[in-house]
């Protein structure tokens, strides 16, 4: 088993339920957790060498751009319609980013 595909993954896929979680529970703590968890994920995604890396990073920061606006329209503004929509377009990219994933790991195949 490759652990750094699993912490990959890992981040990838709480990246994407934190943010399904602030759109049922609109709060501005689960909101940092989805943008911190949304960025360590991008961190890691910079240093992938694989046939998406490009796409995977490319939707990664889609988010990235999305959730930060979205923190602080909620936190300095107070306008939870526009980040609740910024945050909708964030989920959108992270499961294109979940659907690269699958894609990637069906076309690659560990030699035994």
């Amino acid at each position: 088993m490759d652990w750094g595909k699993v912490i990959y993954v890992f981040f990838t896929l709480m990246s994407l339920t934190s943010t399904a979680g602030f759109l049922y529970e609109h709060g501005p703590v689960s909101l940092f957790v989805a943008a911190s968890l949304n960025l360590v994920s991008t961190i890691l995604k910079i240093g992938v060498r694989n046939l998406l890396s490009a796409e995977l990073l490319a939707s990664s920061l889609v988010a990235d751009l999305h959730l930060i606006p979205a923190f602080i329209y909620l936190v300095v503004v107070g306008n939870m319609d526009i980040a609740v929509a910024l945050t909708i377009g964030a989920l959108i990219a992270n499961v294109f980013s979940m659907g690269l994933v699958y894609i990637e790991s069906s076309k690659t195949r560990e030699e035994y």
